[in-house]
């Protein structure tokens, strides 16, 4: 593969990046092939050792949407963190996305739940008390305010044990990445 072919693969890769990131990265890897020539290798062979242009592609962008998870993390940088780690790990998937759907539809269950408890306990709160089978109006009230600030702490828990999660899934894909990194290296 010629250095024409190589970095037309590794732009279209990188479509979705920053134009920033981009440059950068296609400035790195121009680098690598200037280094390449002036060692007397030719382009070929420059290409061979870098790797396969989509896949380095496929790296960049996981690691850019890690980054943009341990900036800000929000829902949708989770997601793309997520996406990302499964593009590049996809042997994995086999063994890990069944247990990973299974894990995040417990998660979103729990937390339609806990909306669920939560309203629940409102309606209670405000309409217990005119209710006229209750003995005691208050009872409801009590019970209405304690459904409320139940769902509130299991929904604050439920959200910490989901970044967790999220934070364990990134550590795994860079450990992933870790330990192919070496691998990448040898061949340049």
């Amino acid at each position: 593969m010629t250095r024409e072919e190589f970095m037309a693969k590794l732009r279209r890769g990188l479509n979705g990046l920053s134009p920033e990131s981009q440059a950068e990265a296609v400035a790195d890897y121009n680098a690598h092939f200037d280094e390449a020539l002036a060692a007397g290798r030719s382009e070929e062979e420059a290409a061979a050792a870098l790797g396969d242009p989509e896949r380095l592609a496929r790296e960049l962008k996981t690691e850019s949407g890690l980054k943009r998870w341990e900036a800000n993390k929000s829902p949708s940088n989770a997601a793309g963190a997520i996406a990302g780690l499964i593009g590049l790990g996809a042997l994995d998937l086999i063994i890990l996305l069944p247990l990973l759907m299974s894990v995040l539809s417990v998660i979103f269950s729990l937390y339609i739940a806990l909306i669920a408890v939560f309203f629940g306990g409102g309606v209670l709160m405000v309409a217990g008390p005119f209710i006229s089978d209750l003995t005691n109006p208050w009872l409801a009230v009590i019970a209405g305010i304690g459904m409320v600030s139940g769902a509130t702490f299991a929904g604050a828990i439920l959200t910490l044990i989901s970044v967790g999660l999220i934070n364990a899934i990134v550590w795994y894909g860079r450990l992933h990445f870790r330990l192919l990194k070496p691998a990448i290296e040898a061949q340049g």
